[in-house]
């Protein structure tokens, strides 16, 4: 019986030893950006500010149906290595909890939320460094705001193509007997247009309340941006990716000389290594145990740090 209560007593220790490595706190950047900055007990000068992907993407990295806290979780290991965080929910998030959602929201709005973030921390001067994760859509949003100046840029899952670009080879690939239909109708968007000569299979992708969003997103090649930047940028992708191919990443890669590429054996969209098939792999955007690749972390430290 001593035994068994000196163990709990020692798990307990142990426990609550872990959970004080590092403290956590809310912050408000903006009317629409709320988030969570988590420093080492020990002090941090470097600071990393987490940006998530597509969709009405929360702080932790998490969706209605898909729960993964894979942002959360990089957030920990990164202040368990003496790294700084703050991630944030997207505006989106925000808006749907206020039952207020602007039907007119576009990207460039993702943009200047990234900007105001860094801003407030280069005016706080409370870090030395600044740098930026930016994960698939965050990818983009990162290394445009990035040109506000920061000591570097990490890109996880990121596309190397514009969106339009991203969506015509994702349909030749799943339903080529629309690749035609998506190929018009991002032509007429281009031109600044709306349209309705779509089939309703598409209408996730071109109905008319996204068609707007769209325009002001696939304006901007990630290719051509990252060529603007000065500044040293980390590429990491995943060997099973569903979402963004490894090519991705080497198309970003061969467009920037600052540039250093990480693939990852087995790891996939949302920072988890996968050893078997694609069901495993899909089932995983819904694990919230599911732990993120060693690999991951160990590089984006290496490249912090260095």
């Amino acid at each position: 019986m001593k035994t068994i209560y000196l163990f709990l007593s020692l798990t307990t220790i142990l426990s609550y030893g872990q959970a004080t490595d590092y403290s956590e706190k809310e912050l408000a950047i903006s009317k629409w950006i709320d988030g969570s900055l988590m420093v080492p007990n020990s002090g941090a000068d470097k600071l990393a500010i987490i940006i998530g992907g597509s969709g009405p993407t929360d702080r932790d990295g998490n969706q209605n149906f898909l729960k993964t806290n894979n942002l959360k979780k990089l957030a920990q290991e990164l202040a368990l290595s003496g790294i700084a965080t703050f991630r944030y929910d997207k505006r989106i998030v925000k808006q749907i909890k206020m039952k207020s959602v602007d039907p007119n929201i576009k990207f460039d709005d993702f943009i200047s939320d990234a900007i105001a973030v860094v801003n407030f921390f280069k005016s706080k001067q409370e870090f030395k460094h600044l740098y930026i994760i930016g994960h698939s859509q965050g990818s983009l949003i990162g290394m445009l705001a990035a040109q506000e100046g920061v000591d570097g840029i990490i890109s996880l899952a990121g596309a190397g193509q514009s969106i339009d670009a991203v969506i015509i080879e994702q349909v030749e690939k799943t339903a080529p007997m629309f690749t035609e239909d998506t190929k018009r109708a991002f032509d007429i968007l281009k031109s600044g247009k709306k349209t309705t000569d779509y089939p309703p299979a598409l209408a996730s992708i071109f109905d008319s309340s996204v068609q707007e969003f769209m325009m002001s997103w696939m304006k901007y090649d990630p290719a051509e941006v990252i060529k603007s930047l000065e500044i040293p940028i980390l590429l990491i992708n995943g060997t099973k990716d569903l979402q963004v191919s490894s090519a991705e990443a080497e198309l970003l890669h061969n467009a920037s000389s600052q540039s250093k590429l990480k693939l990852i054996d087995n790891m996939n969209h949302v920072l988890f290594i996968i050893q078997g098939d694609d069901q495993e792999n899909a089932k995983s955007y819904n694990d919230s145990n599911g732990k993120i690749s060693e690999a991951l972390v160990n590089s984006i430290v290496e490249f912090i740090n260095t």
